[in-house]
């Protein structure tokens, strides 16, 4: 297994302190105040556009892990905001359409990309950064992490750190375990790692099951968890097809998007 073979090789050990990934000098972060047009919405499939995301915090609330020393684990966002936040997993589908959506609605995304489902694609997600998008951690290979032990799990969380501070020149400070499944040895493993939270998300808001989002559901800082999920798992619908339907619903019930590294 990869991860094994790094941990072998110490690859997945803490070191210096490495630049992480934080809201910056991104496109779309460049373009916050000039907001898309009506007909940009339009052209996406969205009747009206977006409201606004409300300034965000100055200081993210303090967050302490359930032991001192460890990270906290997030499954939404303590905040009066009328704001959800998109997340999107492993890295399957590079629909290039998505970059342009991404980029031309300037919507707030964080990608939580597993090495192995990525493979030979990351081209394409560092395409959706310079857009905008940041990029989290998902593991090296998506393997159920409490059925691990302790090394088995740094080498995932550690791993994935190094192969994206390669990709892309930062270390990630969130991290999402597959299946949400974590224990005590995930969160001593993700500390050891750098990350600072671990961050879930409310439970069936996937955005292949979008009947969650019929009715009054969504609250004030839901995490949403999408996937980067191919056409043939969405039955027949493109990723940007599926995100249209998704935004639609968030702004029926009166929400908007924002960034989720704005708040944590």
């Amino acid at each position: 297994m990869l991860a094994s073979a790094l941990l072998a090789s110490g690859a997945g050990c803490a070191g210096p302190v490495d630049p992480v990934e934080r809201p910056g000098t991104t496109e779309a972060h460049k373009g916050h105040g000039h907001a898309p047009s009506a007909a940009t919405y339009r052209r996406w499939g969205l009747p009206s556009p977006l409201a606004p995301a409300p300034k965000p915090p100055e200081r993210p609330a303090v967050r302490t892990g359930a032991r001192p020393g460890l990270p906290p684990v997030v499954d939404r966002i303590p905040t009066r905001d009328k704001v959800v936040f998109l997340t999107f997993d492993d890295g399957a589908e590079k629909d290039p359409r998505f970059v342009d959506m991404v980029r031309e609605l300037r919507l707030p995304v964080s990608m939580f990309l597993t090495d192995s489902i990525v493979g030979p694609g990351y081209a394409h997600f560092g395409r959706l950064r310079a857009v905008g998008a940041t990029v989290q951690n998902h593991t090296l290979d998506h393997p159920h992490l409490p059925g691990l032990p302790y090394a088995g799990q740094r080498a995932e969380i550690c791993g994935q750190q190094e192969k994206l501070k390669q990709r892309f020149g930062i270390r990630p400070r969130l991290f999402r375990p597959p299946y949400g499944a974590y224990d005590d040895d995930t969160l001593r493993a993700a500390a050891d790692c750098g990350v600072a939270a671990v961050v879930l998300w409310r439970a069936s808001m996937d955005i292949s099951d979008l009947r969650y989002f019929e009715g009054n559901h969504l609250r004030p800082g839901d995490i949403v968890l999408a996937h980067f999920r191919r056409p043939s798992e969405l039955n027949g619908a493109s990723l940007t097809e599926m995100t249209t339907r998704l935004l639609r619903r968030i702004q029926e019930q009166g929400f908007t998007v924002a960034r989720l590294e704005d708040y944590l």
